[in-house]
């Protein structure tokens, strides 16, 4: 077990924001600059430490807990740049928690996953496109939640959630619909690299296992999405019902193969 403190510090950096966040929802502006700057600090020790597990030896270390808090490294550092021109405030209540937990998880876990970086440049712009798409889509799931608590609070419908005003929809539809085409796209290029390149990136021929198939079926889903939106206008309920789709397809595919090969197999 590594040294707790500098992944606790994270960790509460993060859930302070995000407590502090809810006892103020009503009235988020006042508090506005002090919460971007915790996140901008936590940010920073926490990609700081992630530097040092992934590089900590020869090779690069992408275990499944480290991998996972890379991914809501990069979700939160979405969110905290989109803000920036967008007022998202009610996101930050959702995004902190989870990334404060996975932020504290690899000190906890002993599991390591080293692949060698010998001549490894195209595995590495694999691995970090790959990252990066799965950090979109992961921001745009909960800006589709979020959405979902908007929709109800314009139609006045009760709901469990009490946030603040919200952005007009369709700021957050369009603002949603960008996130997405640049995940989609990120995406393509990781299928279409790893089929391509899999025998240099990972020694083997591409093989069509339930990794590839529910990788695909969202790639699907997403640019199924795409096309409706585009083509025929698709758009509410209908278009984040079918991001959450894509999304628990791509949880199944990268997310549950990493947990029953790095977890489940070595406990």
């Amino acid at each position: 077990m590594q040294n707790l403190i500098p992944y606790l510090i994270v960790f509460f950096i993060y859930l302070a924001v995000a407590v502090d966040f809810w006892r103020i929802a009503k009235q988020p502006e006042k508090n506005l600059k002090l919460h971007s700057s915790m996140i901008a600090l936590g940010l920073t020790l926490h990609g700081w430490l992630l530097f040092h597990d992934v590089f900590a030896s020869v090779g690069i270390n992408l275990g499944f807990f480290l991998a996972l808090s890379a991914i809501l490294w990069l979700t939160v550092l979405i969110y905290w740049l989109v803000n920036l021109k967008h007022p998202l405030y009610s996101l930050q209540a959702f995004v902190l928690p989870p990334a404060a937990v996975f932020a504290l998880l690899p000190a906890l876990n002993t599991q390591n996953h080293f692949l060698s970086t010998e001549g490894a440049n195209l595995l590495l712009t694999h691995i970090g496109i790959a990252l990066m798409a799965y950090s979109l889509f992961t921001f745009a799931t909960l800006h589709a939640l979020i959405m979902l608590v908007a929709e109800r609070s314009l139609h006045q419908k009760k709901s469990w959630i009490q946030l603040p005003d919200f952005p007009p929809l369709l700021v957050m539809e369009k603002l949603l619909f960008r996130v997405i085409s640049l995940g989609f796209i990120l995406l393509t290029i990781t299928l279409v690299s790893g089929m391509i390149f899999s025998e240099e990136i990972f020694g083997k021929i591409a093989q069509f296992n339930h990794k590839t198939i529910f990788s695909i079926a969202s790639w699907m889903i997403y640019g199924w999405l795409l096309f409706g939106h585009y083509q025929y206008g698709w758009r509410g309920k209908k278009a984040i019902k079918l991001t959450l789709i894509g999304f628990v397809l791509l949880l199944l595919a990268y997310v549950g193969t990493k947990f029953i090969l790095e977890v489940i197999k070595q406990t």
